[in-house]
């Protein structure tokens, strides 16, 4: 049966004025019917959040918040399953990837910032005065208010709790908008919310889409505080334009065209494992996946021969099926535009090396959104495929001669969110690294976090940083108190 997804508003599901299907990237069938939230709906969860925060909720102190925090944590784990279950429903993704890496990590990040607000310190400066005397300066750290939290579709509860996390846990109130194509695990987090004991108008969720629907409605409303946004560059930049008005803070990130620089003196098993995974999980559809992959000369056909290789053996599938190694992407819609760009580089000149086109699937799953991963070569920086964010499973590889031109070709973007640097000299890695125009550079690795360091991208890859202390700049407001202390008297 086809399940009902209301908006959540002050504690209770409401009704949307009209409702959408959300669709299986899989199969193509139903999986739920989803209300969408009009005016009405996105006034009245924006005024249970202000509620929220005038009542006790704002009087609240960091170890009851703290507490809180490692509550949810724990009932998301309770309800381990539940979760799971949306989240497969909404994305097609490999039940052992989201059972490893989504829903495990959205406990993690609600324990790892109770662990960050719980040991902020106070900022405090004492300085002496003209007279003789001298002065108290300290910080006093305020919630920034109502916060608009807008996440994506490709790793929804992931994000959804690295952005709710630290907005509550300093004593903000929240409003949700899910992405339209991923509405069911915001939904149920609401539930598990209740049963932790988030009081009432903490946590709203408003579903629908983004232009003359929910998502505008939100970012335009005039009595939130702050937008904190992953996704799309360009909604990005449609959100700073809808908050301009009332000089609100944002917190974006954003796109990416992700590069791998390759060195002849690289161990090729370990990094061809590791372009695998950083070109191929979640059927490509992560922000930090690369897109470019610069190889130097001496090493190239090597390289290019075995990620063919790799990327023939992905077995797309049920997501409950042991075998599936690769899930379909989102939508058709979007399969649309990841196959409009490989046919692009087909007419460019590219050669490819893998994939290129539609797996051939069981008739049951004819209507789903799958794709073959793909590689190409032929192409350079000047070609559109190589510029624009594709965000799928492909990647086109291109050789270099020497350090400096790799890193001429991997800055040569307007994006700048990640970059991975494969090599034995670790000289080189840590200087090539850090000449990465990006936010985050790996060595000999990808995707390897610790929630506390500095997350987010430069250019059109977004504004601000995420995690540990660096996402409660954001998530605070920050009040200066100054006490003058006289100049003393005898002793």
């Amino acid at each position: 049966m086809t399940r009902v997804l209301r908006n959540y508003v002050g504690g209770e599901f409401v009704d949307g004025a009209s409702s959408f299907e959300k669709i299986s990237p899989v199969d193509g069938g139903a999986v739920a019917t989803v209300h969408e939230a009009d005016a009405v709906v996105v006034d009245a969860a924006v005024a249970a959040a202000r509620a929220a925060l005038n009542g006790p909720w704002g009087r609240s102190t960091v170890a009851q918040r703290a507490a809180l925090l490692r509550r949810i944590a724990g009932r998301i784990e309770e309800r381990f399953e539940d979760l799971l279950a949306a989240e497969v429903a909404d994305t097609g993704k490999p039940i052992a990837q989201a059972r490893k890496l989504d829903i495990a990590r959205a406990a993690q990040n609600f324990r790892s910032f109770a662990d960050t607000i719980a040991a902020e310190g106070l900022d405090s400066y004492l300085t002496d005065t003209a007279d003789g005397g001298r002065a108290l300066n300290y910080a006093v750290g305020k919630p920034l208010g109502v916060v608009a939290v807008i996440v994506p579709w490709n790793l929804p509860l992931l994000l959804l709790t690295w952005k709710v996390a630290p907005a509550i846990g300093c004593g903000n109130a929240v409003v949700v908008k899910p992405s339209e194509e991923t509405p069911s695990s915001a939904t149920l987090l609401a539930e598990i919310m209740a049963e932790a004991g988030v009081p009432d108008g903490v946590y709203n969720v408003v579903h629908g889409f983004g232009t003359g629907s929910a998502g505008e409605l939100l970012t335009t409303h005039h009595d939130i505080d702050g937008v904190t946004f992953t996704g799309e560059s360009r909604t990005g930049s449609s959100i700073m334009k809808a908050v301009a008005p009332w000089v609100r803070p944002v917190s974006f990130e954003l796109g990416g065209k992700n590069a791998a620089l390759v060195f002849d003196d690289a161990d090729l098993d370990r990094t061809v494992e590791g372009l695998g995974r950083s070109i191929f999980t979640n059927t490509g559809q992560v922000c930090l996946c690369t897109e470019r992959v610069y190889v130097q000369r001496g090493v190239f056909d090597e390289v290019v021969a075995r990620l063919a290789k790799l990327a023939a053996e992905f077995r797309p599938g049920l997501p409950d099926d042991p075998l599936t190694t690769m899930g379909p992407l989102i939508s058709q819609a979007h399969r649309a535009k990841v196959l409009s760009y490989l046919s692009l580089a087909t007419r460019q000149g590219a050669e490819c090396v893998a994939g290129g086109g539609i797996p051939d699937m069981p008739s049951a799953l004819s209507e789903g959104a799958w794709i073959e991963p793909t590689l190409w070569t032929g192409l350079d920086n000047a070609t559109a495929v190589m510029r624009e964010e594709i965000f799928g499973p492909v990647a086109g590889l291109v050789p270099f001669d020497t350090e400096q031109e790799a890193i001429r070709l991997a800055n040569d973007t307007k994006y700048g969110l990640a970059a991975a640097v494969w090599t034995r000299d670790l000289d080189r890695g840590h200087r090539v690294a850090q000449r990465m125009n990006v936010g985050m550079a790996w060595v000999n690795a990808w995707y390897l976090r610790d929630l506390r360091s500095p997350f987010g991208g430069v250019g059109l890859s977004g504004v601000g940083r995420e995690g540990g202390r660096h996402s409660m700049r954001f998530y605070t407001s920050p009040t200066n108190v100054c006490v003058r202390i006289a100049g003393g008297g005898d002793d």
